[in-house]
């Protein structure tokens, strides 16, 4: 009994965030594309997954008390902002990989 309410939790806390986190997985799979094609460089690419790490990281820590405030997901949401701006501009510059 004790398992399941545990997974009933750890279920409904992870579907706090449903938005945030499907802007992760595009903004994750714009960077492989971008690494792919060649428009990202080694180092445009490894600052992009530490923006992403960290934005992780954020989600983590709003989620960890079992409730992520209106607050907690404003913060959440303007770091991918941010991050989507970061994406675009590092995709989009005249710098090629070698």
């Amino acid at each position: 009994m004790g398992l399941l309410f545990f997974m009933a939790t750890a279920v409904s806390v992870a579907q706090e965030t449903p938005r945030a986190d499907a802007r992760q997985k595009v903004q994750h799979a714009r960077i492989a594309q971008g690494t792919a094609n060649g428009e990202l460089t080694r180092g445009e690419r490894a600052a992009l997954k530490r923006q992403q790490r960290h934005i992780r990281r954020t989600e983590c820590r709003a989620k960890a008390d079992g409730e992520v405030t209106r607050r907690e997901k404003a913060v959440i949401e303007r770091k991918q902002d941010r991050a989507d701006r970061s994406i675009r501009r590092a995709k989009h510059n005249s710098l090629e990989r070698n």
